[in-house]
C-alpha cells in the first residue's frame, strides 16, 4: 500500500515538472519568434519556477490520489499566463506583437470556463483545484492590469491588486476569511475583468472608449468586493451574538439562587433552583430571538445584494 501511494505521489509531481518544462518550451518559442529580451526571459522563468514550487508544495500537503483532468486544464492555463507575463515584462523594453499577447490571453480566458466543467463532469472537484484556478485567474488579471496601466495610468493597477489587498487585510481581520454564499453576480464580475482588460489592451477602441471600459471593470469590482465585505461583517456580528448571548444572559440567573440560599429557609434550595431555571429559560428564549432576528437580517441582506 505504501509503495502504491509513493508511486502515485511521484506521478503527481511528474505532472507539475512536465508543466514547468512546457512553460520553458513556450518561452523558447516566444523568444525565437519575437526576439524576447532579458526582462521577458527572467520574468517568464521566475513564473515557471514559482508555479512549480507552490503547486508541488500544495500537492504534497493535500496528497491527492491523482492530479486530475481539471487540474491539467488549469495547468495549461497557467502556462499560457506565464507566456502573457513574459510578453508584458518584455513590453517595458520593446514592443512585442499585440496580436500574440491577445491570442494567448484569449485562449487562457476561454479555458477558464472549461476546467470547472471538466471537474464537475468527471467528479474530480477539489478544494485545491478551486484554489489553483482562482490563483491563476487573479494573477492573469494582475498582469493585464499592469499592461493596461502603461496606456491609461497607474490607477488601473487597483483592479489587479484588489484581491491581494483583500487577502492581506484578512490576515489581520480573520472575519474576512469566512465562506461566502454562492453568487452568480460575483462570478460574472470576476469573469468580465479579464475580458474588459483584454479589450482595452488590444487597443481596438478609441482612447475614451478604452477608459470607459476599464472604469466599468473597476467600478463593478469595487461593488462586488464591497458587497461581500458588508455580508462578511454582518455574518461576523451574527456569529459573535450567537456565541456571546448565552454567557451574558445566564449570569443574572445566579443572583436569585444566591439570595435564596442566603435566606437559610428550607425552601431556599428549591426556590433557588426554580428561580434560576426560569431565568435561564427566559434568557435562552431571548438569546434565540436575538439570533433569529440577526439571521433574518442576514437573509434579507443576502437577498438584497444577490
Amino acid at each position: 500500500m505504501a509503495l502504491n501511494n509513493t508511486y502515485e505521489a511521484r506521478l503527481v509531481q511528474q505532472e507539475t515538472a512536465v508543466g514547468a518544462g512546457v512553460q520553458i518550451l513556450l518561452l523558447a518559442l516566444l523568444g525565437s519568434a519575437i526576439g524576447m529580451g532579458p526582462a521577458g526571459w527572467l520574468t517568464g522563468l521566475a513564473f515557471a519556477i514559482a508555479t512549480w514550487a507552490v503547486l508541488s508544495r500544495a500537492l504534497h500537503r493535500t496528497r491527492p490520489r491523482s492530479f486530475g483532468p481539471a487540474n491539467r486544464v488549469t495547468l495549461g492555463r497557467a502556462i499560457l499566463v506565464g507566456g502573457v507575463t513574459a510578453l508584458v515584462a518584455d513590453s517595458f523594453e520593446s514592443s512585442p506583437p499585440v496580436s500574440l499577447l491577445v491570442g494567448l490571453t484569449a485562449v487562457a480566458l476561454i479555458l477558464d470556463g472549461v476546467d470547472g466543467k471538466v471537474a464537475r463532469h468527471t467528479g474530480t472537484s477539489t478544494a485545491l483545484g478551486a484554489r489553483f484556478d482562482m490563483e491563476v485567474d487573479a494573477f492573469l488579471i494582475l498582469v493585464l492590469s499592469v499592461y493596461v496601466s502603461t496606456q491609461l495610468g497607474a490607477w488601473v493597477l487597483l483592479i489587479g491588486a484588489m484581491r491581494y489587498v483583500f487577502v492581506a487585510v484578512a490576515k489581520v481581520a480573520p472575519w474576512l476569511n469566512a465562506a461566502l454564499p454562492p453568487s452568480m453576480a460575483r462570478k460574472t464580475v470576476a469573469a468580465v475583468q479579464g475580458v474588459f482588460l483584454l479589450l482595452a489592451g488590444a487597443d481596438l477602441l478609441p482612447h475614451l472608449a478604452n477608459l470607459a471600459v476599464v472604469l466599468l471593470a473597476l467600478g463593478s469590482l469595487v461593488w462586488s468586493f464591497g458587497r461581500d465585505v458588508i455580508w462578511l461583517w454582518h455574518n461576523s456580528r451574527t456569529a459573535r451574538a450567537r456565541s456571546e448571548a448565552p454567557d451574558t444572559e445566564t449570569v443574572p440567573a445566579a443572583k436569585p439562587a444566591v439570595a435564596a440560599v442566603a435566606a437559610g429557609t428550607e425552601e431556599g434550595p428549591g426556590v433557588a433552583r426554580a428561580a434560576g431555571l426560569r431565568l435561564t429559560v427566559r434568557a435562552g428564549a431571548r438569546a434565540r430571538v436575538a439570533v433569529r432576528t440577526e439571521e433574518r437580517k442576514m437573509r434579507e441582506l443576502a437577498a438584497a445584494v444577490r
